[in-house]
This record gives structure tokens, C-alpha cells and sequence, in this order.
């Protein structure tokens, strides 16, 4: 008897429900338990919302759903809905998303490299060096080059902000390298490693040809005082570490000069890290409290906030270094919502990222905030844009789907978001910079 009034109590229950105004169900949508994320047996994972979110745009997405696999489409989509007090309680949704399936991360690697050189400086505060002491670079092994000045700071002198402004502003290929080898290759893995990246592996410069050999060993490296005083030195530093064999190859073929190779290109020497480390890597620059501790950078409070300036600064607001608005217009490197667009953007909107493209992979890591309409959340994507199969040939799709691709997705989250329902809509103080102009 218990349990037919129980049945029955259940059944009116659902038909109450289901009379509610289409208002009533949107404005409960976000408190509505998340479904579990599917995992395949490859270990790919995919939530439900995402997919019938991408299907509602077949204008934009019908060939991404067809090629998920080919193009190796992975994104990562996190809710954020503050509690009373303000603490952020994250939702993450998938798409995709498998840590085993090789991609080429490209710039991305700059992110944790440039939170890792601020950690290492901290570990070094004793010697009296910081982000704006001078770093002379020196030169000691085959393929190295010397830094004694920077053209594009105030004074001339080469330092770790300068470097790491010009890796968030506009992605600068030898300013990675510098941290690269202030860093040192082992220092570098290793502590990635300990936070839990355990995939990751950043192994090499960036737009320079050098031999695994001469990736190992990094430059000597002197910190200087106002009086030219040396502070700190480091000398030649070789890595030892012996990382696992990898089998990891793109494409069906590949130039090697003017040669084509009619075999996948080997990226097993090149560097890796998954889309999903990406992810968690922005969310502990963002809300550290929300990854484990270990996964967390050793970062000052000023440290975060000179990251979050430069992240979110659009190139032509920069002083130093100065960038011309025709070559580094304000989207420069900010894929996910503006995709290739020019021109100017508006202010209230400000996304701090890094984005990366090489080999046909097209890439974006991004907590992306509306001060107007007062919303915040996180987006990860990445694409493979390489239709012919063949690499080395700079014959890429970036314009006609990555670009597109990474422009669309941007609009439909950001709109989706617009308007969810939120319980309590954040206080977004912290991230409000103040640019150089």
C-alpha cells in the first residue's frame, strides 16, 4: 500500500513539472544535477550537453561533428556559479577530450612555462632577483645564442617581465626560448610532473632547428644589479632525464626540405601536453583554491596580477614593448570568440588566454569575462586543420576551419552562457586591470 501512494505521489510529482512554463525550467536549468560524462573505452570523454549544443548549429558545426575524429576536435567547457560569498564552484563539460590522442600544442606550451619561470624566481628570492632584475644570457654550446640587450623594453635591458609581456601579448617565439633556458629542461619537466601533468613534456625551443642533443643542454645565465653586480649565475645546464618512448605521428606524409616523405611525420621528440593539463593549468592561474594543491604555481599575489595584465591586454595597448595595431591588431591571438577578425574590440569583454597554431593545430585555452553583462567561464579547444595530410608543406586550413571553427564555438558558449540562469552572478573586481593605455 506504502508504495502504490508513493507511485502515485511520484507520478503527480512529474506531471507538476511538467506543466511548468518554459521560463520556470530555464531559470532552474543551472541547479539540475550534471549528468555523468561519458568515457569510452579509449578513455575519450564526452558529456551529452556539448554534443546537442554543438547539433542546435549545424550552420557552423555539421562538418565538426562528422570529422571530430579526423580533425581531432577536443574542447572543454567550464560553468562557473559563485556561492554567497563569492567562491567560484566550477562544472566542467567535455567533448571529445582524450589525454592519450597526440596533438602538437604549439605556443600553449609558453603558459606554464612563463608561470614556472615566475616560480622559480620566487624559489630564488634570497640572491635579491626578481621578474625586473637584467638577465644577460650567455652562450656555451653548439645552437646557443647570447642576449646582452632588449630593443623592445624602456631602458634596453632583458629581463623576465619583458619576456613573458611579449610571450602573453603576441606569443613571441625567442622570449619562450629565454625562459626555456633560464628554466633549464629538467627544472622545467619536473615540476610538471610533480603537479600532476604527468603527460606533458616540453622538450625543445621553439622555431629553432637543434638537436635533441642541444635541446638538453641550456645557456648560462648571470642576474645583474643595478651596478652591473652579479646577483645569481647559473652555469651550462645538461638534462640527464631519460623520458619514456613515445610513438606519436601526424599526417600521411611530410616534407623534410624540399623532399616529400610518404610516411606520418614523427613527433615523438616534439613537445606534448594535453588540452585537459592546459585546462586545469588556467584554471589554477585563475582560482587556485579550485586544483589540488599540488597542482598549484608557488606565485605571489603580484605575480598573478601582472600574469592577468598581459593575458588579457590587447597588443596595441602595450607601451612596452610597442606593437603597431596593423600587425598586432586588439583579437591578436585571441581565437576562441573573434577568431581571425580585425579591427577593434570592445573593452568590456577581455580574455585571458594562449593560443597556439603549427602543424595544422589550431589551439585556445581561455576564462573569458563580460564586465557589462557580468559572466565569467572557461573554454578549451583545439582543432586540427591539415585536410591534404601533409606536413611542412604551410599548407594549413587555419582561415577556411580553424579560424571559423574556434569564432563560432566562442559566440555559442559565450551566448549560452549569457543566458543561464546563475543563483548569484560573480564579483569580477580582481580581474578589472589597469592597461598601459
Amino acid at each position: 500500500m506504502k508504495n502504490s501512494n508513493a507511485g502515485i505521489y511520484l507520478i503527480l510529482v512529474l506531471i507538476s513539472l511538467l506543466s511548468c512554463n518554459p521560463v520556470k525550467k530555464m531559470q532552474t536549468e543551472s541547479i539540475i544535477p550534471k549528468t555523468p560524462t561519458m568515457v569510452l573505452p579509449d578513455g575519450t570523454k564526452t558529456d551529452a550537453f556539448l554534443e546537442n549544443l554543438l547539433k542546435k548549429y549545424p550552420q557552423y558545426f555539421d562538418s565538426i561533428l562528422v570529422h571530430r575524429k579526423d580533425w581531432n576536435v577536443q574542447i572543454i567547457y567550464t560553468q562557473i556559479d559563485r556561492g554567497k560569498n563569492n567562491l567560484p564552484k566550477l562544472t566542467n563539460y567535455y567533448f571529445n577530450v582524450n589525454v592519450a590522442r597526440y596533438f602538437y600544442p604549439a605556443s600553449t606550451v609558453k603558459l606554464p612555462t612563463a608561470l614556472l619561470a615566475l616560480q622559480k624566481l620566487n624559489e630564488l628570492k634570497a640572491t635579491g632577483i626578481n621578474r625586473n632584475t637584467t638577465m644577460i644570457t650567455e652562450s656555451a654550446y653548439s645552437g646557443q645564442t647570447a642576449v646582452f640587450n632588449d630593443p623592445l623594453t624602456s631602458d634596453g635591458r632583458p629581463t623576465i617581465a619583458s619576456y613573458i609581456k611579449k610571450i602573453l601579448l603576441v606569443s613571441d617565439n625567442d622570449a619562450m626560448n629565454r625562459l626555456y633556458e633560464f628554466l633549464g629542461q629538467e627544472y622545467l619537466n619536473d615540476q610538471l610532473h610533480k603537479k600532476g601533468y604527468e603527460e606533458a613534456e616540453i622538450v625543445h625551443r621553439l622555431q629553432i632547428a637543434l638537436s635533441e642533443d642541444e635541446n638538453r643542454h641550456t645557456n648560462p645565465i648571470k642576474f645583474l644589479d643595478a651596478n652591473n653586480n652579479i646577483l645569481y649565475q647559473q652555469p651550462l645546464v645538461f638534462n640527464q632525464t631519460k623520458y619514456a618512448v613515445r610513438n606519436d605521428s601526424l599526417g600521411k606524409a611530410f616534407y623534410r626540405g624540399d623532399e616529400l616523405v610518404n610516411t606520418p611525420m614523427n613527433f615523438s621528440k616534439k613537445n606534448r601536453i594535453s588540452i585537459e593539463s592546459l585546462h586545469t593549468i588556467l584554471r589554477s592561474l585563475i582560482f587556485p583554491n579550485t586544483v589540488l594543491a599540488k597542482q598549484r604555481f608557488n606565485l605571489t599575489p603580484d605575480d598573478y596580477k601582472f600574469v592577468y595584465q598581459y593575458m588579457s591586454q590587447f597588443p596595441p595597448e602595450s607601451t612596452f614593448p610597442p606593437y603597431d595595431s596593423a600587425t598586432y591588431y586588439d583579437a591578436y591571438g585571441k581565437n576562441l570568440l573573434y577568431g581571425a577578425q580585425r579591427g577593434s574590440m570592445p573593452k568590456n569583454i577581455r580574455i585571458f588566454n594562449k593560443e597556439g597554431d603549427a602543424y595544422g593545430h589550431l589551439l585556445d585555452i581561455a576564462y573569458i569575462v563580460d564586465f557589462d553583462k557580468n559572466i565569467e567561464f572557461f573554454l578549451s579547444a583545439e582543432i586540427y586543420c591539415n585536410k591534404d595530410g601533409v606536413m611542412n608543406d604551410d599548407k594549413y586550413d587555419y582561415e577556411t576551419i580553424g579560424y571559423p571553427f574556434m569564432k563560432n564555438l566562442g559566440k555559442v558558449i559565450y551566448d549560452y552562457d549569457v543566458n543561464r540562469k546563475r543563483a548569484h552572478y560573480p564579483d569580477l573586481s580582481s580581474f578589472k586591470m589597469v592597461y598601459d593605455k
